[in-house]
């Protein structure tokens, strides 16, 4: 685990600490953990507040982004390794997703990425090997995207290989969820411009349940998850004709 990842998780999970402590138990010096907060303030996953590093509002897709972020992390990168140069791909609104936007802007060349979410477009923003077709629609804040009826508008032009979207949890009656019938709604709009749909979550979600149903098993035909996911899902994923790829 990096030093960025290891500051993550203890911000995480005690929710609001003293920078100088933050130091003490990584073993670094002040000057040190500030450049490391600075870097994941820039990123928008920790932010800084009268000496204390903050994790952000748990609704914020930031707080989806740093938690489980090794995890998270990992699954993107798995799910890179299948595109290429110049690929062109279709990514919704999850934090795994913005990772994984992150890996093919930073680490391929000439990606096009068709998102609806503002988040990952302001993610990768810096880079200059990557071009971002934004869905526009109606703007949600918290998980900043934009969602509605508008977006089948834009999404019609397109067709691409590859969607990756995340989930919320997951019923072996219903299939996979979503807390949010509005981003359900456009995942599914844009599921009709891809040849195959792709799941990347951390095997946490599996244990979760949702609002409203996103996607039957049947519509789904990969999932990047990991190692923690029990073999009982494992099969019945495999019996349901989901390919499970563990990072």
């Amino acid at each position: 685990m990096s030093r960025s990842e290891e500051i993550i998780k203890i911000v995480s999970d005690a929710k609001k600490i003293e920078v100088n402590k933050l130091a003490e138990l990584l073993d670094v010096s002040n000057v040190t953990i500030r450049k490391d907060l600075d870097k994941l303030e820039e990123k928008g996953i920790i932010n800084r507040q009268h000496g204390f590093a903050v994790i952000n509002n748990t609704d914020d897709i930031n707080f989806r982004l740093a938690k489980n972020y090794d995890l998270k992390r990992k699954i993107a990168l798995k799910a890179a390794e299948n595109i290429l140069d110049g690929d062109v791909v279709m990514i919704e609104s999850g934090s795994t997703c913005a990772l994984l936007a992150e890996e093919l802007a930073f680490n391929r060349k000439n990606i096009t990425l068709i998102t609806n979410s503002v988040f990952i477009a302001n993610y990768v923003r810096k880079s200059d090997a990557i071009k971002v077709i934004l869905l526009g629609g109606e703007y949600q804040s918290n998980s900043q995207v934009n969602v509605g009826p508008l977006i089948k508008k834009v999404v019609d032009e397109f067709y691409v290989d590859k969607l990756f979207i995340g989930i919320d949890g997951f019923d072996e009656v219903r299939g996979f969820r979503s807390n949010d019938i509005d981003r359900s709604d456009t995942t599914h709009l844009m599921s009709a411009a891809a040849k195959e749909v792709i799941i990347l979550t951390d095997a946490s979600k599996f244990q979760q349940n949702g609002t409203v149903t996103e996607f039957s098993f049947s519509e789904i035909s990969k999932i990047y998850t990991d190692r923690s996911i029990s073999n009982k899902i494992k099969s019945f994923l495999t019996q349901n004709q989901i390919d499970v790829i563990i990072a």
